[in-house]
């Protein structure tokens, strides 16, 4: 067995997964917002979860941001509380075992690829279009980290051909401007609406208007569609997936997945584009199970 702990922004989940990737028992707990809180929370996840079923010493943590390779510290996570801490370390000292670590995107593609949506193909890329926006590519098995461990973080790359209405885009959180996370997250197409109509709605919310004829919705929930394919064409033209994996609250919207492959193709560089593009098997439970999965089955 294994062990597998997603640090969300707003809940800790810990999970233990038997050999063949099922969930035997799960805990949860809220996320605190310190740093010293987090590591004892994540230390009483583990004890209560062996206590109910046994001791594993294989953990694995997905976690917001990445690891730099060069100092160790956790760099761009958006609980900013945890950027420049040394992570890695803390929670094996805390814990008495080794740990292994990946972000949330990575996680969700590894487990996708293992199990999920995406098993059975070579190069699997999955996007989280979620409160932010995230990917991760394996690749026969294997997660692609990078040199530099920022392999896949398409959300801060520029929205590919923008119109002149989308230029110079929305400030982004990282700094920089017109970031993908802008347009095609959640919060990027509840803003976009906003803009449009001066109305402020949640996803949710703006799809049942258009579930209910009202043109601007369906305008906004358009336009978020074919800024995701422009997006996932140019992912598309650097690493040509065998199929693109959707996961995050806005990968849920009605049609978005089903519609994308057809949507892609007029931006494709090639003669022919049929790539799948499928939503998450596991949906919230991708984070959880791929930190299992960094533990590879013995």
């Amino acid at each position: 067995m294994r062990m597998g702990i997603d640090l969300g922004g707003t809940k800790i989940e810990a999970a233990a997964l038997d050999a063949e990737g099922r969930v035997v028992d799960r805990q949860r707990t809220p996320t605190p917002g310190d740093y010293d809180s987090l590591l004892e929370a994540i230390g009483g996840l583990v004890r209560e979860l062996e206590a109910r079923t046994q001791p594993m010493p294989r953990l694995g943590v997905c976690h917001p941001g990445s690891i730099s390779p060069q100092t160790g510290l956790i760099r761009n996570a958006n609980s900013v509380w945890l950027n420049g801490r040394d992570l890695h370390a803390d929670l094996e000292r805390a814990l008495k075992r080794p740990v292994r670590m990946a972000n949330d995107a990575n996680c969700l593609a590894l487990s996708e690829a293992t199990d999920g949506a995406g098993a059975g193909f070579g190069v699997v890329f999955a996007a989280i279009l979620g409160t932010g926006c995230g990917g991760g590519v394996v690749v026969d098995g294997r997660l692609l980290e990078g040199r530099n461990g920022m392999a896949a973080e398409w959300g801060h790359n520029p929205l590919p051909w923008a119109r002149p209405e989308e230029y110079p885009g929305q400030a982004c959180w990282c700094g920089r401007i017109g970031c993908l996370e802008t347009w095609i997250s959640g919060p990027g197409l509840e803003g976009d609406f906003a803009r449009a109509t001066g109305r402020k709605l949640r996803a949710p919310e703006i799809q049942a208007l258009s579930d209910n004829g009202d043109a601007q919705a369906a305008a906004a929930l358009d336009r978020h569609a074919d800024r995701t394919a422009r997006a996932l064409a140019h992912l598309c033209h650097i690493i040509d997936p065998d199929v693109i994996v959707l996961g995050g609250g806005a990968s849920n919207l009605p049609g978005l997945a089903e519609g994308l492959t057809d949507r892609i193709r007029p931006y494709a560089f090639s003669d022919v584009f049929d790539t799948p593009v499928r939503r998450a098997v596991h949906g919230d439970s991708s984070g959880v199970r791929g930190a299992a999965w960094l533990w590879p089955p013995d």
